[in-house]
């Protein structure tokens, strides 16, 4: 069955009333104008005259209504510049030094991860950092898939990136195009819809059992060949709590852990036989 994601309004060049982004942010989410009105302390005829332009919004209204909807800060600013406002969230490089505290909280947690490998991305699953322990993962990997920076979901599904080493391959990129959609469906972002549709693309093996899981299983594992071993991990994904920048926002760290003791040893033996950072 082939999935359909709807691009956003947000994708159009053209100018959009704010009207048109509150009832497209509201079906996303599935609310009715009643469910968005009652939560939002609003009236539903006030919604929809919005909604339809007969009513402009405040900007405070606008925030109101991106916060209950839970629109992504980027999407926010677009929704307050199509409402006559200026822009409310900034968006700094990671390196500016309005964000060294955030820069060196990620840095901390991948360096205290280790011996395991973490890394972190941005909203298009770039690569922004990672610890030492990844770059062993990667040996072997063609130096054109790994520019800087490299799309971490495009070298797992990628037949000379990881994919030609994950061991259960349908299982994983099957997980990963779920989480993908789910983001998708979330953002309304053109750009991880076409990474979506490009992923998608690649030959993957299909599940032959797509909702089945052994007994003892916690989590779907990343298994992968690595020398004569085959490591095993489960993965776990931070992000920042309260961000008010857009880039904090967007910026997840993806923490992997041994699934068994095989992987837990010889991750210790990697990481003894590398030179410290």
């Amino acid at each position: 069955m082939t999935t359909h994601i709807a691009p956003s309004k947000t994708a159009n060049a053209r100018p959009v009333h704010i009207g048109e982004y509150l009832r497209d942010w509201r079906q996303r989410r599935r609310l009715s104008q009643l469910d968005l009105a009652s939560d939002a302390e609003i009236s539903a005829r006030h919604l929809s005259f919005m909604e339809t332009g007969r009513s402009a919004p405040s900007r405070d209204m606008v925030l109101r209504l991106a916060e209950r909807l839970e629109v992504p800060l980027r999407e926010r600013n677009v929704m307050l510049v199509a409402a006559g406002f200026a822009p409310a969230f900034p968006q700094r490089p990671l390196d500016d030094p309005a964000l060294q505290a955030a820069r060196q909280a990620v840095d901390l947690v991948l360096k205290a991860h280790e011996p395991n490998p973490a890394l972190a991305v941005d909203r298009h699953w770039n690569l922004v950092a990672a610890n030492r322990m990844v770059t062993p993962l990667l040996d072997g990997v063609p130096q054109r898939l790994l520019g800087h920076p490299f799309n971490v979901m495009r070298l797992s599904f990628h037949p000379e990136g990881l994919a030609a080493r994950t061991v259960n391959l349908a299982e994983w990129c099957s997980h990963l195009l779920e989480r993908l959609q789910r983001q998708c469906e979330a953002t309304a972002d053109p750009v991880l819809i076409a990474l979506y549709d490009e992923l998608k693309a690649f030959p993957i093996p299909a599940r032959r059992t797509p909702h089945a899981a052994p007994s003892d299983s916690i989590a779907v594992p990343f298994r992968m060949r690595f020398g004569d071993d085959v490591l095993s991990f489960i993965s776990t994904t931070m992000v920042f709590g309260t961000p008010v920048d857009i880039t904090l926002s967007e910026l997840a760290i993806e923490t992997f852990f041994p699934a068994d003791e095989v992987t837990a040893k010889r991750m210790r033996v990697l990481a003894d036989a590398m030179p410290s950072a």
